[in-house]
């Protein structure tokens, strides 16, 4: 443990330098600015020694806090709101995370992508960003330079959001709800969701963000199901159906859910859940090699591009199906 403070040290300081970024540039995400923060980082040329010792930290970061941090989002979600955005739209979130990540796993697969890169851009695309991709990786046990790539992508594509959907707005005719539960059902990061939306008022917002956790909720199925076809297809690397963590992520789910807890508590909580996310996002920002991701090729850039526009546009097709139904929401 004692050799893991130095790096672990160094993560959290990047958290207090991206926390202050985003308060100077408030359309930039905390947690984005750690992955960038990790990219810089890693991009300097540091002696071998100085990276020896902060690797060790970096990699519990990445391996351990990101878990405790996955379960201390469950902590923001509560079934009773996800409940009250009724059954169509919910119906419509699960298909539009299900029919994203299929199209990009299949996209993955087609264009040849390497390693478990398909499985994780299309976690990453459909879910949460970032966070499902350390949570999917969970399963796979792909190795910190495996993610690379898809962190990459993902947080590129959800930055680029933050400038693009708000330019759409006025010329799609979105009012500010239609506009919150475009920005919740397509973004990827929660952060980045919150960065778009708020652009739009403080309505936007609010669905915004319940519409984005109810798809945050879908990663705990979503992990448990890919641990259930890698058992199946016997690939040798044996993962947990439901790994432990996100067995935690569910309970917390369940507590807030069935338990008013203080909002002191929740605020404490929140707080720890951003901190101990952007100390693994920024080990995973650090475990991108520029010169090593320029390599790749368009492939992985195409996978991308065509996952974010898919997600896009069939979250504006959701939009439209609820307005056409009256959705309360969207009245």
């Amino acid at each position: 443990m004692i050799r893991s403070l130095p790096g672990i040290a160094l993560a959290l300081a990047a958290v207090g330098l991206a926390s202050f970024a985003h308060l100077i540039l408030p359309w930039a995400p905390t947690l984005t600015a750690c992955v960038v923060l990790g990219v810089v980082f890693t991009s300097l040329p540091w002696p071998a020694r100085v990276r020896e010792i902060l690797q060790p930290g970096l990699a519990t970061s990445v391996r351990r806090l990101l878990r405790v941090g996955i379960v201390l989002l469950g902590l923001k979600l509560s079934l009773v709101d996800i409940a009250d955005l009724g059954w169509l739209v919910l119906g419509m979130i699960v298909l539009i995370v299900a029919a994203t990540f299929a199209l990009t796993l299949g996209m993955g697969r087609l264009l040849r992508l390497p390693g478990d890169q398909p499985l994780l851009i299309a976690a990453g695309f459909s879910v949460c960003g970032a966070s499902a991709i350390g949570a999917m990786s969970g399963v796979t046990r792909s190795k910190d330079a495996d993610q690379a790539t898809p962190i990459a992508l993902v947080t590129l594509c959800g930055t680029l959001a933050i400038a693009v959907l708000p330019a759409l707005q006025p010329v799609l005719g979105l009012d500010a709800e239609q506009f919150g539960m475009w920005t919740g059902a397509s973004v990827h990061d929660v952060g980045q969701v919150v960065a778009t939306a708020q652009i739009a008022g403080p309505s936007a917002l609010a669905i915004a963000v319940v519409v984005k956790l109810t798809r945050v909720a879908l990663l705990a199925p979503m992990v448990a199901i890919t641990g259930l076809v890698l058992k199946r297809e016997g690939d040798g690397r044996r993962p947990a159906l439901v790994p432990l963590f996100l067995v935690g992520f569910m309970v917390a789910v369940l507590v807030r859910t069935v338990i008013p807890l203080p909002d002191a508590v929740l605020q404490v909580a929140d707080t720890a859940q951003l901190v101990l996310l952007g100390v693994a996002l920024f080990g995973l920002g650090a475990a991108i090699r520029v010169g090593t991701l320029m390599r790749t090729g368009p492939r992985p850039l195409a996978v991308a591009a065509i996952s974010w526009v898919a997600i896009a546009a069939l979250s504006l097709g959701a939009v439209a199906v609820a307005t056409a139904a009256g959705v309360p929401a969207l009245r």
